[in-house]
């Protein structure tokens, strides 16, 4: 992103208000309705924003999501004509800063975080008077990785081409070790040694000197420089880092594999596994989903002041406990841990060499919330069923009184249109599973979720769900040289089957057409002139039926002119389906 305007903005703001000490990043990101995260696995911020200053009101983002509802201070609402609540802003956390925040920190010695101690600190003090400022970016890029699913998340938005030009093959052209991008976004270097039998899926990196053996399958991964990759190997969803060895039959899933692991013969990651630098994972040896693994111990609580100072609460530094043992891959035996003084479990060399580390206060239960594997299908059902409570038993006399829209109230609330917003968390789902960070066996659930939230119906769903489809079509015709038609082809057969879960009727398949339409005319013009071409793409997927089609052509024959034109460009292959079901009726 180009900082130039939010540092003319702080610098032009800071010479009228001397008080205004700091301007925030912020970016658009709605959370999810069932997790109440964003997609980089963060919790859901609440803010709260004068509109026409940009000042920041009120941030909290360890929102309570068991309550419906916010409490703010209401010394915000009477100091405040007009203020916007927010909770679709993602904290990029690049912050502008004038010279006083330094002496602030040194002030305030006791301040550790920069949002949960200094931001909130500034906002409840009347006696500095000190302000901070937002900046919405509405271009560019950027994000803050601070877990495993936003190491996911931005690494494969590089890999989709949003970071242009941050992308594989121009970054490597710049290290001179070249790297091409192939059809379906896979990206190869020049010297990669791959077998004929070998499949590389789409959405995936391959390294320089790195070889792929008979039989293997690379899905949506990336596999690092100097790599050997034995044969009847799969690997899903995964980062593979530079000089790995990985040994016949194994397999790895949505997980990390960090410098110089080996993987020996018939060796299982489960999904969501980091394994850190140099472990070795010992023959059908299956090392259980979440597991962290070091050669180093984890430090406990008394051995670094300096560590609990600065952890996070996402990665809190706490004692090791013994873990389980691996389990094993086939018939052999399970392989016993050697504890040490310390009490951290160490694996022994016929299973993983490497300590387990713990997972902090939250456990495993909690792991799936920021790691790079897919959210498990039973938390998504466990959280739809959540929300499906709250849509229809919740207790109207719990739930806080809004006032009245005639009521003269000082607070104004931006009332945006319903749809809109669903068909926005519609799309920005969709994104998360084109990025792997939603499993497509679970995107139904996820869109089925915002529904019931919404209250809006099946059809609402195919028009939402058919918007996204061809936007993601839209952006890949612009990232690569192929055509908009040929990319919208492979989008929609791609996508048909769940295309198809909201098209079970003919009106929900007249909702898609009539979308289309829509775009065509006022969001994605681009699309226009290729109706007609894609129509009959659509009923060859079996999105849309004949019968739609001809019910929607029936239905515009008294409509405007103006209404008329996708119809008439489209005549010819209207014939051809009156033609075919006049020669079926003879046959019959």
């Amino acid at each position: 992103m180009s900082l130039k305007d939010a540092l003319q903005e702080h610098m032009d703001r800071k010479k009228k208000d001397p008080l205004a000490v700091m301007t925030m990043i912020l970016k658009h990101s709605k959370p999810s309705i069932l997790t109440h995260q964003t997609r980089l696995g963060n919790d859901e911020i609440v803010m709260a924003i004068d509109p026409e200053t940009k000042e920041l009101l009120y941030y909290e983002d360890r929102a309570d999501t068991s309550h419906l509802y916010v409490t703010i201070d209401k010394d915000i609402l009477t100091n405040n004509s007009t203020l916007q609540l927010h909770n679709d802003m993602e904290d990029c956390y690049i912050d502008i800063c004038s010279p006083e925040v330094l002496s602030l920190f040194t002030d305030n010695f006791d301040y550790q975080h920069l949002r949960r101690h200094f931001v909130k600190g500034l906002l409840v003090d009347d006696i500095m008077g000190y302000k901070l400022y937002t900046h919405e970016l509405r271009s560019g890029y950027a994000a803050r990785i601070d877990n495993f699913r936003s190491y996911d998340t931005v690494s494969k938005d590089v890999i989709q081409r949003w970071t242009y030009p941050m992308v594989p093959d121009v970054i490597s052209n710049r290290d001179c070790s070249e790297s091409r991008l192939h059809r379906q976004g896979i990206y190869k270097a020049s010297d990669v040694t791959l077998s004929h039998s070998a499949q590389i899926g789409a959405s995936s990196v391959v390294g320089s000197a790195t070889s792929i053996g008979d039989h293997c399958k690379v899905l949506n991964s990336v596999i690092g420089e100097g790599c050997k990759i034995g044969k009847n190997v799969l690997i899903n969803g995964s980062y593979v880092w530079d000089n790995v060895i990985i040994e016949d039959g194994c397999k790895v899933s949505n997980s990390l594999v960090c410098d110089g692991v080996h993987l020996k013969a018939g060796a299982i990651v489960e999904p969501g596994c980091v394994l850190s630098f140099n472990v070795e994972v010992g023959k059908n040896v299956v090392v259980p989903a979440h597991s962290k693994v070091s050669l180093l111990p984890q430090p406990s609580n008394e051995d670094s002041d300096e560590e609990l100072e600065y952890a996070d609460t996402n990665s809190g530094v706490t004692e090791s406990t013994p873990f389980s043992s691996m389990r094993s891959n086939g018939d052999q035996a399970t392989v016993p841990s050697e504890e040490d003084e310390s009490g951290t479990s160490k694996i022994g060399t016929c299973g993983v060499v490497g300590y387990i580390w713990t997972s902090g206060d939250t456990g495993i239960l909690e792991e799936w919330r920021q790691s790079i594997a897919p959210i498990p299908k039973e938390k998504l059902e466990e959280l739809q069923h959540a929300v499906s409570e709250d849509d229809g038993s919740e207790d109207e006399s719990n739930n806080p009184t809004l006032p009245d829209k005639d009521d003269s109230s000082d607070i104004a609330v931006e009332d945006d249109d319903p749809f809109s917003k669903f068909e926005k968390e519609v799309e920005e789902t969709f994104q998360r599973a084109l990025g792997g960070g939603v499993n497509r066996d679970n995107l139904i659930l996820e869109i089925n979720g915002l529904r019931l939230a919404y209250s809006l119906q099946h059809a609402d769903c195919a028009g939402a769900v058919f918007y996204s489809v061809m936007k993601s079509a839209l952006v890949a015709a612009q990232s690569t040289n192929d055509t908009l038609l040929k990319t919208t082809a492979e989008a929609l057969g791609k996508w048909k089957d769940l295309l198809r879960n909201y098209t079970k009727t003919i009106d929900e398949e007249m909702e898609i057409l009539l979308k289309f339409e829509e775009m065509c005319q006022e969001t994605t013009k681009e699309f226009s002139p290729l109706f007609s071409e894609i129509l009959p793409i659509l009923y060859d997927k079996d999105v849309v039926s004949e019968d739609a089609i001809m019910r929607w052509a029936e239905e515009k024959e008294h409509a405007d002119e103006s209404d008329k034109v996708f119809v008439k460009q489209s005549e010819a292959f209207i014939q051809w389906l009156k033609e075919a079901e006049e020669e079926d009726d003879e046959e019959e």
